[in-house]
């Protein structure tokens, strides 16, 4: 909160002229806690449940929204534009449209999928955009193509936040890496999945070339493209129908777990939740991490290790909020945290301008491989090696991230290496590509002899592209304890989908990218996550930062006073009548006074946020993972 980030200086400057310039902050993190054999041996039983019956289908749940949102570009390259009779620009207005209504729905989706429940809401969503996706088959004009799409992206809004923050209610901080990997993994296993499937299709049913007449076999039967739609739709409805039964609310109600486990399952993430606090210790002091080489070295060691213990001291008693391990539950206070945390919107300018390639490429790689490919079947399977690449690094570097308790350092090496891919495709040299009037094999082109080099530079490319969303979604799912918040979050940082219209701007099948073999477009999206690489690296620092600011702060309170704020949000830390606090007042005033109706109830209750105890992240206590 605004006024509090400002006593919050104001102390730690005053602060600064005492005694505790040789300060440290540490957090303590979930693998502090030794765990006694009983212990470990059931959290090892209930992990690896959850891992077998939650993680999985929440990843099949992913990898059918990430079908159905990419599959109109496999369509494509087997000329779904020019058998329905429109213009190869309408897809891209299409593909803008729906990344439009995606994007601007996601708080929207996500709050509603916190509000009902991710058991109920997503399935019902998931039901109908699969009905949409089939629906393809009869599209024979542009407006139809469009409010197919609207309809498809407003239903997915807010699926992937949702979903992530259920998912969240299962696992403990470092345990949730990999996991998240496995789930957003799917986005490249899909992209390597719908390839294979295109190419399997289009092999199979192979259809007529535009301008070609229609033979007597092919006049009375569907397109490849049409059984492409048909195939995914329906496999999507298929699989949302038996989530209704197979997915439980909460912990508490999972089926596959013993009595015993269910309980566990929700004592080991109130725990981990509960010890998201501050210590602070002077240089040259003994370190509170046990010593290395008595930490067993097994990684479900590590993991049952993810549990942390009760500070010692006087306790001041607070009981844990009701929807804390609930996939249902929204407070005002989550809302006007969320809204009003800079963080939030920091990153996700970031998220927006380093997952260009992400969004882009699962729609337009097929079409940006046609070049080196002979038939649609052939572009479609070129297109899965670098998603195999993709999902291989993708896990290899969020189990890292895991190991080290670290989220920002992966993502700067990943968007590196993102950087050195770009620099293959744009500056090795490439043929044109087939003009719009003309196919891959109907075009007399010369051959291009840097084609090899180019695919391979893809392939490192697509190496680093999907990292960085999903540590950015698990740094947020890590560092705001309150449900709520962490679904609000992850909805605002669903904006960063507006990569997706970036992306259908910038690989727009212009003459000039086709020339060019979408030079300029791999040049705009370079500089772009050039951009976003600097500021993850700012952000890296101000996280820093606030940390040793809360630190000093902290320093000067005493233990009960250190207890309470940890506890309950009411600690020493007050609001002060300063010229910011002043500034809110006035503003709240002057709504308090509009003709509107709700405006007075609106001023009151922020009011009352303002003067509540501070919550989650917002204690002074807390410290913000790197």
């Amino acid at each position: 909160m605004p006024n509090e980030e400002h006593e919050l200086r104001s102390l730690s400057s005053r602060s600064d002229t005492d005694s505790h310039d040789s300060l440290e902050p540490t957090v303590t993190m979930p693998s502090d806690l030794r765990t006694d054999p009983d212990q470990h041996a059931l959290n090892r039983r209930t992990v690896r449940k959850i891992d077998f019956f939650v993680l999985p289908w929440c990843a099949l749940l992913f990898l059918f929204n990430a079908l159905d949102k990419s599959n109109i570009g496999n369509a494509e390259t087997a000329h779904f534009t020019d058998d329905i009779g429109i213009a190869k620009e309408d897809l891209n207005v299409a593909v803008g449209l729906f990344y439009f209504f995606f994007v601007s729905l996601q708080p929207v989706g996500a709050g509603l999928g916190r509000r009902y429940g991710m058991k109920r809401w997503v399935p019902g969503c998931m039901f109908l955009w699969g009905f949409c996706t089939a629906l393809h088959v009869w599209v024979h004009s542009a407006w139809q193509l469009y409010i197919l799409r609207i309809a498809i992206a407003t239903l997915e809004a807010g699926f992937y936040p949702t979903t992530v923050t259920y998912l969240s209610l299962f696992y403990t901080r470092f345990e949730f890496g990999k996991r998240i990997a496995i789930f957003y993994g799917q986005a490249a296993v899909a992209g390597a999945l719908g390839g294979l499937i295109s190419w399997a299709v289009f092999k199979a049913f192979p259809g007529d070339k535009p301008g070609d007449l229609p033979s007597a076999a092919s006049s009375s039967s569907w397109h490849s493209w049409q059984i492409l739609f048909i195939l995914e739709g329906c496999a999507t409805m298929i699989t949302a129908f038996v989530s209704f039964f197979w997915l439980p609310n909460r912990p508490k109600n999972a089926w596959f777990l013993s009595p015993e486990e269910r309980d566990w399952a929700e004592e080991r993430i109130r725990q981990d939740r509960d010890g998201e606090i501050l210590q602070v210790r002077g240089k040259g002091s003994p370190s509170p991490t046990p010593d290395p080489e008595d930490v067993e070295s097994t990684v479900e060691a590590q993991e049952a290790q993810g549990l942390l213990s009760q500070r010692s001291g006087p306790t001041f008693h607070a009981p844990s909020p009701a929807n804390q391990v609930s996939d249902q539950g929204i407070t005002a206070h989550d809302v006007l945290s969320t809204v009003l945390d800079w963080k939030i919107y920091y990153l996700l300018a970031c998220n927006i301008l380093s997952a260009v390639p992400a969004t882009a490429f699962p729609i337009f790689l097929p079409i940006i491989l046609s070049p080196l490919s002979t038939t649609p079947a052939l572009a479609n399977l070129l297109s899965a090696p670098p998603y195999v690449f993709g999902a291989i690094t993708l896990f290899a570097f969020t189990a890292w991230s895991d190991r080290n308790r670290n989220r920002t350092k992966p993502i700067l090496i990943s968007l590196t290496i993102v950087l050195v891919g770009f620099a293959g495709t744009i500056l090795l040299p490439s043929a044109p590509t087939p003009d719009a009037t003309t196919t891959t094999a109907d075009a007399e082109l010369p051959p291009d002899p840097h084609a090899l080099l180019r695919y391979l530079s893809l392939n490192v490319l697509l190496a680093g592209t999907f990292i960085a969303s999903p540590l950015t979604v698990t740094w947020l799912t890590n560092n705001f304890p309150s449900p709520g918040k962490r679904a609000l979050a992850l909805g605002i940082n669903g904006w960063g989908n507006v990569a997706g219209v970036i992306a259908s701007a910038l690989f727009a099948p212009t003459p000039l990218n086709r020339a060019s073999g979408y030079r300029a477009a791999f040049a705009w999206s370079a500089a772009l996550v050039a951009v976003a690489l600097v500021g993850f690296a700012a952000f890296r620092a101000l996280l820093r930062r606030e940390n040793e600011t809360r630190a000093r702060v902290v320093a000067a309170w005493s233990e009960d006073e250190i207890e309470e704020e940890r506890c309950s949000g009411t600690g020493p830390l007050r609001l002060r009548s300063g010229a910011s606090a002043r500034r809110v007042d006035a503003a709240l005033d002057a709504v308090d006074a509009w003709p509107l109706p709700g405006a007075a109830r609106v001023a009151a209750w922020v009011r009352e946020w303002r003067q509540a105890p501070r919550q989650g992240d917002e204690r002074v206590t807390f410290a913000y993972g790197l």
